[in-house]
């Protein structure tokens, strides 16, 4: 079964000998693709996956690393259009959008979401439900990534923990992720 494509619906093995994995589902005992592509079988924890040959987007779950922009900031809760998820930089995803609460911004008290965020902030955060698709920046390499000033949109530099855009001296607060300006994801 190994390396054969398959598509939807098909079946890609047993569950009493694996564990369903990636793009895979059980019913029944039997374990089905949920995207066409090639099965896949990792022994050290012995399930089956298929790895996907198309560009459908790929499953959000908790604990997910996902990209996105800030398209919005309310009181307490900051909307993002999610572009893609680590690891899967090639499959965009298409409108999904993803809110983080004041609550889960860091791990100390929050007063105001604007000293955290701003419009077009590139956010790296963590899936903390995916139904309600909740994310959580608290951890130290998660948080903004790349950011823009407020008053001239150039891109902002980080220095001694502070941004400071190049173009016009302005000064910002963000919760910035221990990879900003790095290019890492």
């Amino acid at each position: 079964m190994e390396g054969s494509f398959v598509l939807p619906g098909d079946e890609v093995g047993s569950a009493e000998e694996f564990v369903p994995g990636e793009c895979t589902y059980a019913r029944g005992g039997v374990i089905y693709a949920s995207t066409a592509g090639h099965v896949r079988i990792n022994s050290k924890v012995r399930s089956a996956y298929v790895e996907p040959k198309t560009n459908a987007p790929p499953r959000l779950c908790r604990g997910d690393i996902v990209v996105g922009e800030v398209i919005d900031l309310k009181d307490s809760l900051v909307v993002l259009s999610l572009a893609f998820k680590k690891g899967y930089e090639g499959r965009p995803l298409s409108d999904e959008e993803a809110t983080i609460h004041i609550s889960n911004v860091k791990n100390s008290y929050v007063k105001d979401l604007r000293h955290m965020f701003s419009l077009r902030d590139i956010v790296k955060a963590k899936i903390v439900d995916e139904r309600q698709m909740r994310l959580s920046t608290s951890e130290e390499d998660l948080g903004v990534i790349k950011a823009y000033c407020n008053r001239c949109m150039a891109s902002l530099q980080k220095r001694d923990g502070r941004l400071v855009c190049p173009s016009c001296g302005s000064s910002e607060n963000r919760k910035l992720s221990s990879d900003y300006g790095t290019g890492v994801i």
